[in-house]
């Protein structure tokens, strides 16, 4: 009986190896998707979605406490902050969109998806869930529709993060001279392009298997014009200064939390951001050693404690 018991087990092992392994080398964007879960699950959050205005928005949702709303960047998605937020559901309730046009959610075709469109995306999304006064978080192009949004509704916010924001004033970053130069570091069509566009967001860029990196390839080729269209609009004086140009418009407590090291948005920044600020009711800034423009990702403890300590405070 013992025997035969394992060699069920062996045998039950061996077909999971074979499964496992057929999925990497025939279908890794499933057994990516299943890390995803697995990730999801172990940070205590649900997957959902939902209609509101022209996006069907697909979000993350779970923990408890005060609600934290988390924004992603520019070529990103909800995924990018789910290291960070098992540090931080056993304190907060957590929702965690693709912002429209990105990840799982929607897009229309030929539609505006810069700040200002977003941010009044946002709100709808907000006004669909019921969200009351919220800690509002966002990072890079994420922090700029976290700003815009929380000029327009203060009453919504009752503290917004801003993490290696994107539309403030600053020192031009060494991407911003490629940009400039007209290359779009974004967008990639091989591994060896894949692994040129993260090292511009990672001080260490992150292991990432092959066959994961060629699902992200497909992606990013199949939204080049999104993303290409995308840095164009990005791009106008009224877009990489949306949250400067409302800085004044801020009542809320703000904290600006920057990576030292940040080759996209300059750290620089933060001082525009700590100097603009004439209204806020608080005015946090801390900087992170060690990670170049994903502190979620590259600092996640680090982050959390920083993000949970002025959450906390206020």
């Amino acid at each position: 009986m013992l025997f035969r018991r394992l060699k069920f087990l062996g045998w039950l092992v061996g077909l999971l190896v074979v499964v496992l392994g057929g999925s990497y080398l025939f279908a890794p964007q499933w057994l990516m998707q299943a890390n995803f879960t697995r990730e999801a699950m172990a940070a205590h959050l649900d997957k959902h979605s939902v209609q509101a205005g022209d996006t069907r928005w697909s979000y993350y949702e779970g923990g408890d406490g005060p609600t934290i709303v988390l924004l992603h960047g520019f070529a990103a998605d909800k995924n990018v902050w789910l290291e960070m937020a098992k540090l931080l559901t056993p304190h907060f309730h957590l929702i965690v969109p693709d912002l429209p046009g990105w990840g799982e959610s929607s897009r229309v075709a030929d539609a505006s998806y810069n700040i200002d469109t977003q941010a009044a995306r946002l709100d709808e999304f907000v006004q669909t869930l019921r969200l009351q006064r919220f800690v509002l978080v966002g990072h890079s192009m994420g922090g700029a529709i976290a700003g815009v949004y929380a000029s327009e509704h203060p009453e919504q916010v009752a503290e917004l993060a801003l993490i290696d924001a994107f539309g403030l004033k600053s020192t031009p970053s060494v991407l911003d001279r490629e940009v400039q130069a007209g290359k779009n570091p974004f967008v990639y069509d091989d591994r060896a392009g894949f692994e040129r566009a993260t090292a511009w967001a990672f001080k260490k860029p992150p292991a990432v298997p092959g066959r994961f990196i060629d699902v992200l390839v497909k992606r990013n080729q199949q939204d080049h014009a999104f993303i290409e269209r995308g840095l164009r609009e990005l791009r106008q004086p009224s877009q990489y200064l949306a949250v400067q140009n409302r800085l004044g418009q801020l009542t809320m407590p703000v904290l600006g939390l920057w990576c030292h090291e940040d080759r996209i948005v300059d750290i620089s920044a933060l001082d525009s951001l700590r100097n603009g600020l004439t209204a806020a009711s608080a005015i946090s800034a801390s900087t992170i050693n060690g990670c170049n423009h994903m502190p979620m990702l590259e600092k996640p403890e680090q982050a959390a404690q920083i993000l949970s300590g002025f959450a906390l405070s206020h």
